[in-house]
């Protein structure tokens, strides 16, 4: 700018003819771009890097050699940064989903032997009455925990490859699920009701859609201490209704029962998201409680 003005002074007093101080201009012009996009380049590339990254699947190598090539202190200083937070992140969730595999696949061998021993167990004739109710509480919290160690299994893998996905009618999983969470509310006044106005079949994995399906019904189980849950099949839809109850108070044993099984809920949250399946909660007149789930491109179900 420095050398545009003098230039300009020496054409206005006739010192320097007009075409000499154009090519000043010009000159300067050039260089001055020229110095901009060099100093400009790295943060461009790294930009570049940035648009097209995938949390998946990120691209350490390139962040890596991006930071390794010639540029300022100040961008080296921000790709280093950007390359250890990212290292760090991956690191995470690395570990997370071997926890979560490692632990799961841990868990089957104890459960199996729970349940067989649960079953012989089943089959004495001198059982006291005491014992079949003791015996029924470790199979219900067995079922929970095979549910739980399923969706664990389903949330460590890196990608949705591996599970079988086939044309199913969700109508039959979920029958199924609300058999094996009756189980669950035996001895308790509380009634779980499955209502069927549509049916229609997904392409999907099977194995998936039961797990999410069971961890919102398990969660209205753990809400509610008496009274109706409503388990409804809609086109492309499928609601859980659990009836209007009290707040229970902050430090009571139902409230820690509540905090301890909205874990159910992340789960499925978790589920949804994984697989793009949106979940909605929200709150009907009467303060009860409805958590869908809808499912894109539902199939008809041939009679």
């Amino acid at each position: 700018m420095l050398v545009v003005v003098i230039a300009s002074l020496m054409t206005a007093y006739n010192v320097a003819p007009l075409g000499a101080t154009l090519a000043i201009m010009l000159c300067s012009g050039a260089l001055a771009w020229l110095a901009v996009s060099r100093a400009w380049a790295p943060i461009a590339a790294l930009a570049k890097l940035l648009n097209g990254w995938d949390p998946d699947h990120p691209d350490m190598q390139g962040l890596e050699a991006e930071g390794g090539k010639r540029s300022n202190a100040d961008v080296s200083s921000l790709i280093r940064g950007l390359h250890g937070l990212a290292s760090r992140i991956e690191g995470f969730g690395d570990r997370e989903r071997n926890f979560t595999r490692d632990a799961s696949h841990e868990l089957r061998s104890p459960l199996t032997v729970i349940k067989m021993s649960s079953d012989m167990l089943a089959d004495e004739t001198d059982l006291s009455e005491f014992g079949h109710r003791s015996l029924e509480r470790i199979r219900r919290s067995t079922r929970e925990l095979e549910s739980l160690v399923e969706a664990f299994l389903i949330l460590s893998r890196e990608s949705d490859q591996g599970l079988a996905e086939e044309d199913f009618i969700v109508n039959k999983v979920l029958r199924q699920e609300v058999d094996y969470a009756r189980e669950l509310i035996a001895g308790r006044p509380v009634e779980l009701i499955l209502d069927e106005p549509a049916a229609f079949a997904l392409h999907a994995s099977p194995r998936v859609f039961a797990v999410l399906c069971g961890q919102l019904i398990r969660h209205a189980l753990q809400q509610t201490d008496q009274g109706t849950i409503v388990v409804t099949v809609m086109p492309g839809s499928v609601s859980v209704i659990n009836p209007a109850v009290d707040s229970p108070e902050p430090g009571s044993r139902r409230h820690a029962a509540v905090d301890r099984h909205g874990f159910d809920l992340a789960i499925a949250r978790r589920l949804s998201d994984r697989f793009q399946w949106p979940l909605e909660l929200r709150a009907l007149p009467g303060a009860s409680r409805v958590a869908s789930v809808r499912f894109p491109n539902p199939q008809p179900v041939e009679a």
